[in-house]
């Protein structure tokens, strides 16, 4: 709901501006809602280059639970912040942008500890479909949210969706509060210092299967960002009301709850890795389609594909890293994660805004994912490791 209400407040602030660029003593003139809606990308990246690999330091030295609950607790202070101002009237981009930085910096800081709890609270063979099952449950609030959201916002301020992201983080201090698992820091983590810091680099490095998975997923999500530009999608293609854009919103959610549902429920997926690139070939390609589609239906549809295969690939991908990485080098490794799966879909953000203000939305987006297709292909030629890699060949002893 929060970032439904985010891209679709920026949109109408900046909706039918222009914005002139001189470029080389010639004055260019650019959408100013596509360059707005990239820009948020980049308000959230620099928290996450900041933060990341300290939160991932954090989490392999400190107790786990207490950094999710006081990241946690911080975010739904700025979530409520958001509401207020916006509620007022007395809210502006700027203002926007700051709050969203905020959040993405709790974000920044406290996902690796979230992370490297979980395979503390799965048995790991059971870790596949404990993550198709996380999934599954992220993704059903990404069905309800969005459509929530834009219904909201068809008869309220945007502040109204921001007050109510900033009280559903109760629930999620609950959910900490009552978690089993007491969260201490591993007993042979080494002690917090610089150098420890980036031993994450050093150990993803040094793991093949692992570094090319990142690679793959930032290559990806930095080319194929078709939802940061949705509500140009929406708006100016579609002709859609703040409702309708709600609901589109939705389609990549319904493809992940499908995906999960049947990745949950099977037995764990056999040669994980050419599964993987297959489903990023499929995301790209859904991806080019979107972009191509003038029907709202036919978008839900390949939105939706889009959501599916990228499900199917972020679960094989987090069982991977998690199941390849030792218990005192996991926060570290999913504070270097952070820089590619985070990171990626931020800059993913700018790279689309800037090339649909010059270019158009629809070839940003259709560019994005015939790029994606061509880099997963290529990443399979430089890596054959992840061509022919099987997960019980090569687990980590528990």
């Amino acid at each position: 709901m929060q970032n439904t209400a985010l891209d679709w407040h920026i949109f109408k602030l900046l909706q039918g501006q222009q914005i002139s660029i001189t470029i080389l003593g010639t004055s260019h003139e650019f959408s100013a809602a596509a360059l707005g809606l990239g820009a948020i990308g980049l308000t959230r990246l620099v928290p996450i280059f900041c933060l990341s690999l300290i939160g991932g330091m954090a989490a392999d030295t400190q107790n786990r639970r207490k950094i999710l609950f006081w990241t946690q607790l911080i975010a739904a202070v700025v979530a409520a912040l958001m509401a207020l101002i916006s509620l007022v009237g007395a809210i502006n981009i700027a203002i926007i942008y700051a709050l969203n930085a905020a959040l993405s910096a709790t974000a920044a800081f406290g996902n690796p500890s979230r992370q490297a709890l979980i395979p503390s609270l799965v048995p790991r063979p059971h870790l596949t479909n404990a993550l198709g099952l996380n999934s599954m449950a992220m993704n059903l609030g990404q069905v309800l949210g969005p459509a929530l959201g834009g219904l909201l916002l068809h008869w309220f301020d945007p502040g109204v969706v921001y007050a109510c992201n900033a009280i559903s983080f109760a629930a999620v201090l609950v959910a900490v509060i009552i978690m089993r698992h007491p969260g201490n820091a591993p007993v042979d983590a080494a002690p917090a210092s610089f150098k420890s810091m980036f031993e994450g680099f050093r150990f993803v490095r040094r793991t093949p299967m692992i570094w090319s998975t990142m690679l793959l997923d930032a290559l990806a999500t930095f080319f194929s960002s078709a939802s940061s530009m949705l509500p140009l999608v929406a708006g100016d293609i579609l002709n859609l009301s703040a409702a309708g854009y709600g609901i589109l919103r939705t389609g990549q959610a319904v493809g992940s709850v499908l995906a999960s549902l049947v990745v949950s429920l099977r037995p764990t997926i056999q040669r994980q890795g050419l599964v993987l690139l297959v489903a990023v070939v499929i995301y790209g390609l859904a991806t080019a389609l979107f972009g191509l589609s003038t029907l709202a239906v036919a978008s839900y549809l390949l939105y939706a594909a889009i959501g599916a295969a990228d499900t199917v690939s972020t679960v094989i991908r987090g069982t991977v890293r998690q199941l390849l990485t030792p218990d005192n080098m996991r926060g570290r490794m999913v504070g270097v994660n952070m820089l590619f799966f985070m990171g990626g879909p931020q800059l993913g953000e700018l790279e689309a805004g800037a090339v649909a203000a010059a270019f158009g939305v629809p070839f940003s987006i259709i560019s994005g994912g015939v790029l994606t297709v061509v880099l997963a292909l290529w990443v399979a030629h430089k890596y054959p490791v992840m061509r022919k890699f099987e997960l019980a060949q090569a687990i980590l002893p528990a």
